[in-house]
């Protein structure tokens, strides 16, 4: 069949029927057995695609269009998720997308990374940081065969893989999609990976599970169209008020698990506490807005609150357009009140000192052997220094799970991974052959809480090479210092703070120092029950210089910390002046 023949016979095809068409002779073509036929030589499949479809009217979520912001024109224009035709003609030409189109991809988390990398990076959700042994091979198959060879663990613990041609970001999207994965939403103007606590099912110390609530969330996100196309990023996190923290007061909305005792005009039991606004990289950390949900609310008040802010959101201003923004303009209690018109119940005001304290964080839990709250079993968290794991190792995480556990991974918000449901039995055998894959599992205590961007080598934006810095500097800490508390070393490459420097232990923002790659250094930052913004000890140090900056306070450190002092609590108690000194002063 010629293409004049198939554009005429789609042309009585529904869009659902167009859409399945496009991903069939996609599928096709990525098996060698047709090229992409069909394509007009705009590369459309047909003469009228969705995504020709302009918006016409003069006001785009209340905001005349001449004040829009340019990414908020490119969304009026054309709706990112209806762009299909175009993602398949730039893969027939292999050819880099426009300014436009480029931020469209991201919608189906396509990100073309020029010029640090000529070259697209792919995004994955992982909702609630849970995935199979298949879909670790599969994702290995593809890093292998057309991308860098590797995946890299992010911040908000999902999958990234770089380096894929333009040809190929069709034969990547159907090949996610037959793993039962999707990178919808995963870029731009959207609601990211939805967060969850990393042992949560397995955990001896939550209080609820909330792995059902995460993905529930990510299925209502991907069935609705108006959780798409936002006035900025969103980040939605859930905790299960166990033993390992999801860091939700760094996000948009965090809903928190605790417990109410007998005595309140509540029945007793577990619920949902509330934190909005929390965007570290604008220094403000989420804050409990008053709210007490039930487990089977809590999407049902995220995605209201999701609504409140898509349709009175700022579209004018990039820099002012997070939620914080607009309960910093409204107030919470407007924002509240907003949220409760488009709900079927009423929300329940409840204090938080009426709730049980949140249980005792373990800073140590998420790498190591583990017990669960299966009896004999247990889980290990396997230490991936900045998330950089490559396709080899991929494929033998993938078996261990399998031969020692239940075919099941998990990943954490610090770039690491865990391997739950190992029986007491199998334990040695599954750390030996982590062993032989060259995977730690008792790693040094900095590079253990090491989180690093991608940095210089694969972002535009920043300013140093944030990866194998932090490594380096983590690996020098540890060879020189036993250190027996946690220490979480935070590394991004420029303000944007995708590693949330202002909340590490230590936390460095790359900069240039006479035209060398340099950063900012912060101290004492922390987050949940050690919430802080870190504050600057260094406001510029070439890196060359820096090891044997922070080799000195580490000495410091080692020589006159407390009994079971942590390096948090050691460098808050002591003033910025003070901590200047130690870094200063030889032989201490």
């Amino acid at each position: 069949m010629d293409s004049t023949t198939l554009s005429n016979a789609a042309a009585d095809f529904t869009a659902e029927q167009k859409e399945y068409l496009q991903g069939f002779f996609a599928g096709l073509a990525q098996r060698g057995l047709l090229p992409f036929v069909g394509q007009t030589a705009t590369g459309q499949l047909t003469a009228d695609p969705a995504s020709g479809v302009a918006n016409q009217a003069a006001v785009y979520f209340g905001t005349p269009v001449e004040d829009l912001c340019k990414e908020e024109r490119w969304k009026y224009e054309e709706n990112a998720l209806d762009i299909w035709d175009k993602l398949l003609a730039h893969a027939n030409e292999d050819k880099a997308p426009a300014a436009d189109d480029l931020f469209r991809f991201k919608f189906h988390g396509l990100f073309y990374v020029a010029p640090a990398q000529d070259s697209f990076m792919l995004r994955m959700r992982v909702p609630g940081a849970i995935m199979t042994s298949h879909q670790m091979r599969g994702l290995a198959a593809m890093a292998a065969d057309w991308g860098s060879g590797r995946v890299d663990i992010t911040t908000r613990s999902n999958l990234q893989i770089r380096e894929f041609q333009p040809r190929h970001i069709v034969r990547v999207l159907n090949m996610l999609r037959e793993l039962g994965m999707t990178s919808r939403g995963a870029g731009a103007d959207n609601i990211r990976n939805i967060t969850a606590s990393p042992i949560t099912g397995i955990d001896p110390l939550e209080l609820i599970d909330v792995a059902p609530l995460a993905d529930a969330m990510n299925a209502y996100i991907l069935n609705s169209r108006d959780m798409y196309g936002l006035p900025r990023k969103f980040n939605i996190a859930f905790d299960n008020g166990g033993a390992i923290s999801v860091v939700a007061d760094t996000n948009d909305i965090g809903f928190v698990a605790v417990e109410v005792k007998d005595g309140h005009d509540v029945p007793e039991g577990i619920y949902f506490r509330v934190l909005l606004c929390g965007i570290t990289g604008h220094r403000q950390f989420a804050t409990d807005c008053g709210l007490l949900l039930r487990a089977d609310q809590t999407v049902c008040v995220a995605a209201a609150m999701v609504r409140v802010f898509s349709e009175n959101g700022d579209r004018t201003d990039r820099k002012k357009a997070r939620l914080k923004y607009l309960v910093d303009k409204w107030g919470v209690e407007k924002f509240l009140e907003e949220t409760e018109k488009r709900l079927a119940f009423p929300l329940i005001r409840f204090a938080a000192q009426d709730c049980e304290p949140r249980r005792e964080i373990d800073r140590k839990a998420h790498i190591g052997v583990h017990p669960q709250s299966q009896p004999g079993m247990h889980y290990i968290g396997v230490s991936v220094p900045v998330g950089q794991l490559p396709a080899s190792q991929m494929l033998a995480v993938a078996s261990i799970a399998d031969r020692f556990g239940s075919g099941e991974m998990r990943l954490t918000v610090w770039q690491n991974l865990i391997l739950p449901n190992i029986a007491s039995e199998s334990v040695e055998a599954a750390k030996q052959a982590l062993l032989d894959a060259g995977l730690q599992f008792e790693a040094g205590t900095v590079l253990n809480g090491t989180v690093a961007c991608t940095g210089n080598k694969g972002c535009k934006y920043a300013a140093a090479d944030t990866k194998s810095h932090a490594v380096a500097l983590a690996r020098m800490l540890d060879e020189r210092f036993a250190i027996e508390q946690p220490v979480n070393l935070h590394v991004t490459g420029c303000a944007h703070s995708c590693a949330q420097h202002y909340i590490g232990d230590i936390g460095m923002m790359g900069v240039k120092v006479g035209g060398e790659e340099g950063y900012q250094v912060l101290i004492g930052g922390g987050s949940d029950r050690d919430r802080g913004l870190g504050r600057e000890l260094i406001p510029a140090i070439k890196f060359a210089d820096l090891p044997p900056v922070m080799e000195r306070l580490f000495g410091a450190y080692t020589m006159s910390r407390a009994d079971d002092e942590s390096f948090l609590e050691f460098t808050r108690r002591h003033d910025i002046a003070e901590l200047r000194s130690l870094c200063l002063a030889e032989g201490k």
